[in-house]
Parts: C-alpha cells; sequence; structure tokens
C-alpha cells in the first residue's frame, strides 16, 4: 500500500510539475528534439494529463494489477522517446532517465505482489 501511494505522489506532482513547474523546460527539451509550437503545448499537457491519470487511478486502488501494467508501458516508452530525443538525460545529475529503472523495479514487484494477492483470494 505503501509503495503504491508514494507512486501516486510521484505521478500527480511530476503532472503538476509539467504545467506549473518548469513549463519551458518541457518546451526547450521538445524543442531541441524539433518539435515547436502548438504540437509542443499539446504533447505536455498529454503527458501532464496521462501522467495525473495515473496517480489519482493509483490512489482508487481499483484494477491496480491494470494500473501497474499501464504504468510500466507509459515509464518505457517516456524513457526511450527521451533517449531518443535528450539521451544526455541519462548522465545528468538528478537523473531524469535513469531514475526510471529503479521505478520500474518497483512498478514489477508491485505487480508481481498484486497478483499474488488475488491468487491467494480467489
Amino acid at each position: 500500500m505503501f509503495a503504491r501511494i508514494t507512486l501516486a505522489v510521484l505521478w500527480i506532482l511530476t503532472a503538476w510539475a509539467s504545467i506549473f513547474g518548469d513549463y519551458k523546460f518541457g518546451l526547450d527539451t521538445l524543442n531541441d528534439a524539433g518539435i515547436s509550437g502548438h504540437v509542443a503545448d499539446l504533447l505536455i499537457y498529454a503527458g501532464a494529463g496521462l501522467d495525473l491519470m495515473i496517480g489519482l487511478w493509483l490512489l482508487t486502488g481499483r484494477l491496480t494489477l491494470w494500473c501497474y501494467r499501464v504504468q510500466i508501458l507509459t515509464v518505457v516508452s517516456y524513457t526511450l522517446l527521451l533517449s531518443w530525443m535528450a539521451p544526455q538525460f541519462w548522465l545528468h545529475p538528478f537523473g531524469p532517465l535513469s531514475k526510471n529503472l529503479p521505478i520500474i523495479a518497483l512498478l514489477l514487484i508491485c505487480h508481481q505482489v498484486e497478483n499474488t494477492q488475488q491468487q491467494a483470494q480467489g
């Protein structure tokens, strides 16, 4: 439960930071990859919306196996996209990409624990 709540906080704060934090950072990252204008704005808002949805979904505690799967897919997708757009983020001191490796590990553990619990109950 604690892992699920902390993951929810991570997703919700990431959504908040994407819009109300350093919005220009996201635009600059997309611009460096050749994505600009309304498309860049749309991608930032879409990503923030997805992050918020995942965070809120986690808080509901419903369909958690599916939620963990969506999270894994999302983190892997974000990692691949950012690896293409800004590979320097792998060596960034704040770890915007390298932190995704332990997050994926935690998601896999949460998925396994939830799956085991559901099998024991039913």
